[in-house]
């Protein structure tokens, strides 16, 4: 089963780490990112402390979370800075004023899963188990959040897909599906988060069949390649969006993100288009 939590106050964090702050109040800054259960490459380090850090500074208003560590009774014991709260409410920590979590693989000493990081009030939540195989158990996570300023629904779905080429394609397909049964045409939609798609056709098609724009050009090193983190040659991690205009998108390949996680993360400034 999945979880939500939610807390409402906010405080900001000052720091940055993406080019200059939008400034217009219909921008919206997403950034994807997975955390790697908040360990380095190879688990060598523990480093959710400094990740929060530079989350925070990344200033983003929405942020989308695969492998969020929920709870690890093993690692907690192994490591003194493990937060008393799970990684998600962690975080989240008087910046983000509500999240979501949803359990993906379930185990003995714990669970881990997908989180969704708001500044705008999740309204809904909802966890869809798209597991292909019972190796690798899979899900997608979906909050509809309301823009305060404009009283604007929002649709965000925070994905993380399997290791094979056809995990991935039914996964797409039936993340698609749920768009199609569940969200408005007319209404804006971003799903973001971890696709193992390295060749970027499943993605394309999956955008295709849903009008989906692509945020950062797959083609281009500066600007989408994200594993692995300290010699990036990979395009795996991906923003897609419906009823939004991109302004800015990038990998952020800053030195202090190298060393945080396996993966680099995708960040997108993006404009609600008029209603």
């Amino acid at each position: 089963l999945s979880t939500i939590l939610a807390s409402r106050h906010i405080q900001h964090y000052n720091g940055s780490t993406m080019p200059k702050l939008k400034t217009q109040e219909n921008m919206i800054r997403t950034v994807t990112l997975n955390i790697h259960k908040g360990f380095t490459t190879f688990n060598r380090r523990f480093m959710l402390h400094e990740l929060r850090d530079a989350i925070r500074a990344s200033k983003a208003d929405l942020v989308f979370l695969q492998e969020v560590q929920g709870e690890h009774s093993e690692k907690e014991s192994q490591h003194e800075q493990w937060p008393d709260t799970t990684q998600y409410e962690f975080l989240a920590d008087e910046v983000w004023q509500d999240y979501a979590y949803g359990k993906n693989a379930v185990y003995t000493e714990g669970h881990h899963g997908n989180a969704i990081l708001s500044k705008y009030p999740i309204e809904h939540w909802d966890r869809m188990d798209i597991s292909t195989n019972p190796i690798e158990q899979r899900g997608h996570l979906y909050c509809r959040v309301t823009i305060p300023d404009s009283g604007r629904t929002l649709h965000c779905i925070c994905i993380h897909l399997g290791l094979s080429a056809i995990s991935r394609r039914k996964q797409l397909a039936m993340v698609a599906d749920y768009v199609e049964a569940k969200i408005p045409v007319d209404e804006p939609i971003i799903i973001a988060g971890d696709t193992n798609d390295w060749s970027g056709f499943p993605s394309r098609g999956f955008a295709r069949r849903l009008n989906l724009i692509q945020v950062t050009r797959a083609d281009s090193a500066s600007t989408s390649r994200t594993f692995p983190a300290r010699i990036p040659i990979l395009s795996l991690d991906r923003i897609f969006v419906r009823g939004l205009r991109v302004q800015s998108s990038r990998a952020l390949h800053d030195e202090t993100w190298r060393e945080l996680s396996d993966h680099l993360p995708i960040a997108a400034d993006l404009e609600l288009a008029h209603e």
